[in-house]
């Protein structure tokens, strides 16, 4: 299972060294742009671009705690097909 806040400290950390690649299964990894990486075979459900999602923030609480950010997080790991919770 996916947790929210954890994608965002992960999205944080991701911040100008490449973009974020999520598994269903809960993996993650940051990749080089436009790098279509694979896990045992499978494609991530989503890959994120920090930047635009948290670079804006000032402060990682903010972050993991703006409702927009959280909701376009869900719903994007949900239209992939996964499954996730807020945390």
């Amino acid at each position: 299972m996916l947790h929210t806040r954890e994608i965002i400290q992960k999205l944080w950390d991701a911040q100008g060294y490449g973009n974020l690649a999520v598994w269903g299964d809960g993996t993650t990894a940051v990749t080089a742009p436009g790098e279509n990486p694979e896990k045992g075979g499978k494609s991530p459900l989503v890959i994120f671009k920090p930047i635009p999602l948290v670079g804006g923030f000032s402060m990682l609480d903010f972050a993991t705690h703006d409702t927009g950010l959280l909701e376009h997080i869900e719903t994007t790991i949900r239209e992939a097909g996964g499954e996730i919770e807020r945390s």
